[in-house]
């Protein structure tokens, strides 16, 4: 059975062991790279939510949401209209290991139930972002309803991710 939980000092070590495979290995980035980046976010005021998902008692993935995400600079406000007062989810990812036993699908429905429980208030929009060539995530966030919003993503800059939105 899948389900959330906290990451905690009992299950941090479980998580960022978890990895995916070799070819996508530059979509995600490393767990133990998302739990310092959360740490740092917190740190500075912001809001985010690192997530364990098991199945049953086996942790076998990673999610973490965000909310508020700052902008880099006041220039990135039209282009990136949609991160100031929305969720992010920031991080997704199913071990290597437990991939294409339907756990994504099921662990991203949770991902977006917790979302929608409002736990830092009304939002209009949840987003995320994701490397062009990921066919298999673009695929998965479109089944939930997820659209392109191609005006934050620039394809001449190495690393750029395109970002979706979905209207809550």
């Amino acid at each position: 059975m899948i389900h959330l939980e906290k990451i905690t000092y009992k299950n941090y070590d479980a998580i960022i062991d978890l990895t995916v495979n070799k070819k996508q290995k530059n979509y995600v980035a490393r767990n133990i790279y998302s739990l310092a980046e959360a740490y740092a976010f917190q740190a500075d005021g912001g809001k985010v939510f690192p997530l364990a998902i098991y199945n049953g008692k086996r942790p076998v993935g990673f999610a973490m949401v965000g909310y508020d995400f700052p902008y880099a600079d006041d220039d990135d406000k039209e282009k990136y209209w949609f991160f100031a007062n929305n969720y992010i989810i920031w991080r997704f990812m199913i071990d290597k290991r437990y991939q294409n036993r339907g756990f994504g699908k099921e662990a991203f429905k949770q991902v977006l139930d917790f979302v929608r429980s409002k736990p830092c208030g009304d939002a209009e929009y949840v987003w995320l972002s994701y490397e062009p060539e990921n066919e298999v995530a673009k695929k998965l966030y479109a089944s939930f309803g997820f659209v392109e919003e191609p005006k934050g993503f620039d394809p001449t800059v190495e690393g750029d991710e395109m970002p979706a939105i979905l209207k809550l």
